[in-house]
């Protein structure tokens, strides 16, 4: 395997999440693999769960870890060929990916979009540079559109959690100050679709998400009607795909009620990425309860972020 940056680089998910839940069982096991091998991680964003949960992974394959904070720790880099590079940027991609490939066996790269083009930001220019100009293979710990760690994390947890042989899974919008990404959101549908559960996405309207990527799910205006029978509810925030990087105006402050209340959960079980604002997204009562899966979600990063460096490792298909 030279990379994992989409959902598309899983070959058979079942015989992944498979393998996950046996590496979580005994982590050490192929301590081998890693030994004399660097991973070399770049944070173009913070980070809490991603930048811990990769690096343990990466050390419980016996791998030696660098992290870079790009930027801070190094020099601001540029992207554009052809760039007369009188201004801010100090250093190319092509010599920066160039000298990382000589000191690791890994890039891991972590770059969020600006969300002020829809088309700059689906070009994915950062992690796309880095997986043309390195001779390494290069793993995706969230870019502009994609978190694939975080969606196989999701799989994992679900394959564990289920308690039907096809449960109801329903990706529901939340209110959010700020204007987020669609990355998780992306990456959750793509891999819900490879998976033998039935999913709906219910948000207001104006918040549908990139129609290439939800393709014929269930999109439904109404949450309270969309989370019936749920089994699973997995909340986020993402910003207008349409309106490109947009809160949308909300004079009557109907959305704040999209808020997941304790009442609307129901008996479903609860998952979020992380970091959450509570009270905002999610009432108290929802995360403290048993209900709530957002640290069994958090501790299968490990798993996740250790198979995809495990089949690179040994590169596997």
């Amino acid at each position: 395997m030279k990379k994992y940056t989409a959902i598309h680089d899983i070959t058979d998910l079942h015989a992944w999440i498979e393998e996950a839940r046996h590496l979580k069982k005994d982590p050490f096991a192929f301590e081998h693999l890693g030994k004399r091998k660097t991973l070399c991680m770049l944070f173009f964003n913070p980070s809490l769960r991603t930048r811990i949960s990769t690096e343990k992974a990466a050390r419980n394959l016996g791998m030696e870890v660098i992290i870079l904070n790009v930027g801070s720790d190094s020099w601001v880099l540029e992207f554009e060929d052809g760039t007369v590079m009188n201004a801010g940027s100090s250093e190319h991609i092509r010599e920066a990916a160039g000298v990382l490939s000589q000191y690791a066996d890994v890039l891991a790269v972590r770059a969020f979009p600006e969300l002020k083009s829809r088309t700059a930001d689906e070009d994915e220019r950062i992690l796309t540079s880095f997986i043309q100009h390195a001779s390494i293979p290069v793993v995706n710990m969230e870019s502009a559109t994609a978190h694939p760690l975080q969606a196989l994390s999701d799989a994992i947890t679900i394959s564990e959690q289920q308690k039907t042989s096809r449960p109801k899974v329903v990706l529901s919008w939340a209110p959010h100050p700020k204007a987020l990404p669609h990355a998780v959101a992306n990456s959750f549908v793509q891999i819900m679709k490879r998976m033998p559960v039935d999913l709906t996405i219910t948000h207001p309207e104006g918040y549908d998400l990139n129609p290439e990527v939800t393709g014929a799910i269930p999109i439904n205006y109404n949450q309270e009607e969309a989370l019936q029978e749920a089994d699973f509810v997995y909340v986020k925030n993402w910003s207008s795909y349409l309106d490109y990087g947009k809160v949308l105006e909300d004079p009557q402050g109907v959305h704040a009620k999209w808020i997941m209340t304790k009442e609307k959960l129901g008996k479903a079980q609860f998952m979020h990425c992380l970091p959450v604002r509570r009270n905002v997204v999610v009432e108290d009562a929802v995360l403290d309860s048993t209900q709530s899966l957002v640290l069994e979600q958090a501790n299968n990063r490990t798993y996740a972020a250790q198979l995809a460096l495990k089949k690179i490792l040994a590169d596997e298909i």
